[in-house]
């Protein structure tokens, strides 16, 4: 209900931490864009401009991907080499051993190469590493046991271009390695028969931004083309890959890539996949995360789908995730997904521990520009997501380590202007190994040397973020009226999906509003009645049920606009990202 005995001037309660409002710079008025001619609206053209979209031709290809559009994967450095080996062990009959990641990314690249592999006639195997006994990527004791089994030809999923000494192991031994990855490359890399990684300096594939799955789907895009060439299926053309997307958008988006250029493609194909849900797995999972049948958008594989699959990995054992994305057994699927759900339920209890524990370790009268902690009692499969929500919450890198006997397992998380995939790189002498990406990385540390590190590494943030730089912004593509909020600039902001980095959800801004009043939803969120001029809207402000009650004119507000999905109907929904009185 509205708060109508509140003051009409009364101020709204402050929130934690007070964002820093700035608009894109302007790219000439939308009446002049180029994009004119395509009939969208002002605001549409705005939001393309920002994403670097200038020609219309850019804009149909961005708002209209075709998977046509996508490379040609024998661009891809050792693409040639890679091929020609897999074929070689399909036609002698060799076993191909596939060596996957326990996250989304690792587990939805292994699936996709044992479903095409498989699907070629192929006989497969796989192993994934054990996060607490065996950590990531390859190691030897695993390669032992599977040259054992007489495998001659290894493939890495969403892994291996840091397993330097192992892959020469396995070399050694007469075990061809073929790897398939996308982190950084190290200063020194494997000996493998090929190494798929679009990152390598000399790699002529022309998108470097792939996620894992995106790696190893150019991989059976490329098999197959070759196999096609060769007459390998005598009765069509080989398994229908753009049935493998619901996998890659699965992987893509959770692995927190760029969702531009070709992930773009994959994505958009694949969200079309996954409403499909033709898989056992995915509709057995789709179900026991509560999500209706039909459209699926990023927000849902990362919130419903994700953290249940990488609860496997987390807590347990990640083979479950693969045998439950290949299955065609529905009753098997569920049984796997009911019990990914209450895998994932346990992971939630213990993140809200840990997250206790390590904000009361939080000294709140010390200046810092990084936080690192550790503790014996956390549980190396959650603390990445604790540090993501202290490096939110904190707005400064985070490193949470959990000790065990005479090492640390580490996993970090950053805020926009500090590259940690760097930062650990200068403070690498405190460190027994790391690796990861600008916003999120992992290492393993003795407990002895985790002091000097966290300075060091405090060192190293306060030379390269000026605090200026570490003031939480809010970009504001462009500032709207509430009648421009229509039909159709609704089915414009279906088009700019799926959003995620590289393209984030639209930021808009609402200037000389009334808020009418506030009412409590849910756990914690917040019903916004607000007015502009005649205009009266609805606003959803999740997170913001401390500030009730809200009432006040003069305000200005940022907000998302948000395709809003219930029972078949679609609306427009306003997300609020900040409510602020105009002078501030």
């Amino acid at each position: 209900m509205e708060n109508r005995n509140a003051p009409r001037n009364q101020i709204l309660p402050e929130p934690p931490c007070r964002l820093k409002w700035q608009l894109y710079p302007a790219q000439g008025e939308p009446e002049d864009s180029p994009l004119r001619q395509l009939g969208l609206s002002s605001l549409t053209n705005r939001i393309l401009t920002n994403r670097g979209i200038a020609s219309p031709e850019e804009a149909r290809r961005f708002l209209h991907p075709a998977l046509s559009d996508l490379p040609d994967p024998f661009a891809m450095k050792d693409m040639e080499k890679a091929v020609r080996r897999i074929i070689q062990a399909l036609r002698r009959g060799e076993t191909i051993h596939l060596f996957g990641d326990y996250d989304v990314d690792g587990t939805t690249a292994a699936a996709v190469l044992s479903l095409f592999l498989k699907a070629a006639g192929g006989k497969v195997d796989f192993t994934l590493p054990h996060r607490l006994k065996e950590g990531y990527g390859l190691n030897l004791e695993a390669l032992k046991r599977i040259h054992a089994s007489g495998c001659r030809l290894l493939i890495t999923a969403d892994c291996g271009i840091s397993n330097r000494e192992e892959i020469r192991w396995s070399q050694e031994q007469g075990m061809d390695v073929i790897v398939t990855d996308h982190h950084e490359i190290p200063e020194l890399l494997p000996p493998a028969l090929a190494l798929l990684n679009p990152k390598q300096p000399d790699c002529g594939y022309p998108f470097k931004g792939l996620a894992g799955v995106g790696v190893a789907f150019n991989l059976a895009i490329a098999l197959r083309s070759r196999l096609r060439e060769e007459s390998f299926f005598p009765r069509g053309n080989g398994p229908n890959l753009k049935e493998y997307l619901d996998l890659v958008a699965l992987g893509t988006v959770s692995d927190v890539v760029p969702l531009t250029g070709v992930n773009r493609i994959l994505v958009k194909y694949g969200l079309a996949e996954l409403a499909r849900a033709h898989r056992p797995g995915i509709a057995a999972l789709k179900e026991v995360s509560g999500m209706e049948s039909g459209p699926v958008d990023s927000a849902g594989i990362n919130f419903r789908l994700a953290p249940r699959i990488n609860a496997a990995g987390r807590l347990e054992d990640a083979r479950e995730v693969v045998h439950l994305l290949v299955t065609e057994d529905p009753r098997e699927a569920k049984r796997i997904a009911l019990h990914l759900n209450e895998l994932n339920s346990l992971r939630q209890r213990m993140e809200e521990k840990t997250l206790a524990e390590a904000k009361e370790m939080i000294d709140p009268g010390k200046k810092r520009r990084s936080i690192v902690l550790a503790s014996q009692g956390w549980h190396p499969g959650i603390i990445g997501i604790v540090a993501s929500r202290l490096t939110e919450q904190f707005r400064c890198p985070t490193i949470l380590i959990a000790l065990q006997e005479d090492r640390g397992k580490g996993s970090g998380r950053s805020i926009a202007a500090f590259s940690l995939f760097e930062g650990l790189k200068a403070c690498r002498e405190w460190m027994e190994g790391f690796g990861g990406h600008e916003q999120a990385a992992g290492l393993v540390i003795r407990p002895d040397r985790i002091p000097d590190f966290a300075r060091a590494f405090e060192e190293v943030v306060a030379a390269r973020v000026s605090e200026e730089e570490a003031i939480p912004r809010l970009t504001i593509d462009a500032i709207a009226r509430l009648e421009q909020l229509n039909a159709s600039f609704l089915s414009e902001l279906e088009a700019l999906a799926p959003f995620g980095v590289g393209n984030p959800e639209p930021v808009l801004g609402l200037e000389g509003l009334d808020v009418l009043g506030s009412r409590p939803v849910g756990r914690g969120h917040l019903r916004i009645r607000i007015r502009e001029g005649r205009q009266t809207r609805e606003a959803i402000g999740f997170g913001m049920g401390p500030r009730h009650p809200l009432a006040g004119e003069g305000m200005k507000m940022a907000f998302s606009p948000q395709v809003n999905r219930y029972q078949g109907s679609r609306n427009l929904q306003i997300k609020v990202l900040d409510l602020q009185r105009e002078e501030s």
